[in-house]
Formats: structure tokens, sequence, C-alpha cells
């Protein structure tokens, strides 16, 4: 069952790049444990307000609320730290780290915030064999498939215990088979770690399990 106390709360949302206006006042609630998809056409503005609601980018007008926290006004260093605590990112293209291995891959964001290596390791080591991975703890990216390449980053985006995940057309670079296991994986993580997930995606499969479908048209919501 949805827990009702809301996660996400973006209100008049507004975005512009030069004379575009990308988000034209958005509003958009989420709740706690809630798995949201945004749909809609290239150019829509689905991946600029995830970025701002993961707090990667700001908005130039309305207010963002995550986790009952205003983080609007919230200065650089407050808002690093605060996106590092509390969102996971997964993204189309894994962003992982070449030189590093799976494992060094995942413990980045925890030696961000500081917490023990020995703790750190841990973890890592929990989420990659949660995520079938036990086997590629040592291996570096380019010795990995697409599919284990995007767990090991959903194990990135998991290491801190974040509030939220956002996902970036997460399944975007994968076939048909392993896209449909990453889209079963995210209802499984919900269910044992608890997160809140908001995902942008064109696909319409993922869309439709998800516990709402909100297509964005022009910089503005416009249905579920």
């Amino acid at each position: 069952m949805i827990n009702l106390h809301a996660m996400i709360e973006v209100k008049e949302i507004k975005k512009a790049y030069g004379q575009l206006e990308v988000l034209k006042g958005v509003d958009l609630r989420v709740e706690e444990k809630e798995i949201v998809a945004i749909v809609g056409k290239s150019g829509a503005g689905k991946s600029t307000l995830l970025h701002i609601m993961g707090a990667l980018d700001r908005p130039d007008s309305g207010t963002l609320r995550l986790d009952g926290q205003g983080i609007t006004d919230m200065g650089k260093k407050e808002l690093a730290r605060f996106r590092n605590e509390r969102i996971g990112f997964i993204f189309q293209f894994h962003h992982l780290l070449p030189e590093f291995t799976a494992l060094e891959n995942v413990c980045i964001p925890g030696y961000i915030k500081n917490t023990p290596k020995g703790k750190v390791h841990d973890k890592a080591k929990y989420l990659l064999d949660y995520l079938g991975l036990s086997d590629r703890l040592d291996h570096k990216p380019n010795q990995m498939s697409g599919g284990e390449q995007q767990r090991v980053a959903v194990a990135r985006a998991l290491v801190n215990d974040p509030k939220v995940v956002f996902a970036d057309e997460p399944s975007g670079n994968l076939d048909s088979a392993t896209s449909k296991e990453l889209h079963s994986l995210l209802f499984e993580l919900r269910k044992d770690f608890g997160q809140t997930f908001v995902i942008v995606t064109h696909n319409e499969e993922l869309a439709k399990m998800s516990d709402r479908r909100l297509v964005m048209v022009d910089g503005k919501i416009v249905g579920q």
C-alpha cells in the first residue's frame, strides 16, 4: 500500500534557457513509496523537470520540497550534500567510471558521504549480490554487458539509502529482454527497500506498470 506522505511537492516550477521556455508552471505531488512514470515527446521538458526535482538544476521560479524539506533556496554545498544523502540517480548511459571496478563504482557516493570505508564496502557488496552481480565485483565496465553495467548503476544509486530514486530513460540503452528485467527490478527494489521512484521514459510498458503515468506536453503535465 502507498503511504500518503508526500515525498515530492512541486509547485509552479518554471524554467527557461534563453528565450526557450522549457517548463511552464509544473505542479506535481509524489507520495512516499510511489512509482511515477513521466512520458511525452522529446523536448516536452521531462528530463529538465527530473533534473530540477533531483537538485541537479535550479528552477527560475516555483518551489520544490523533497522529503518535507524545501530545497529551492539551498546553497550549493548544502544542496550537494542533500543530493548525495537523499537522492539516487539512474541514467540511460550508465556513467560508470571506466578505470574502476563494479565494487569501486558503487562505493563512490558512500565515500563522498564520508561513510566509514568498511561499511560502504559491505553495503556495496550486499547490493551487488542482491542484483545478481556477486561474481562481477572486480570487473571493470568494459568487461560487463550493458544490462550488468546498468545494474551496477542501480546499486550505486542505492548505496546511500536514498529516499528517492530518479531514473532518466533507465532502459533506453538496453535490449527488450534486459529492459523487462530492469523494469521488474525497480518494483522489487520498492518492495524490499521502500524507495520512491520517478522515471522519465519512452517505454510504454514500463509506464503502464507504474502506479501513475503522467504525460508532459510543451512544458506542462497535462494528464495521466
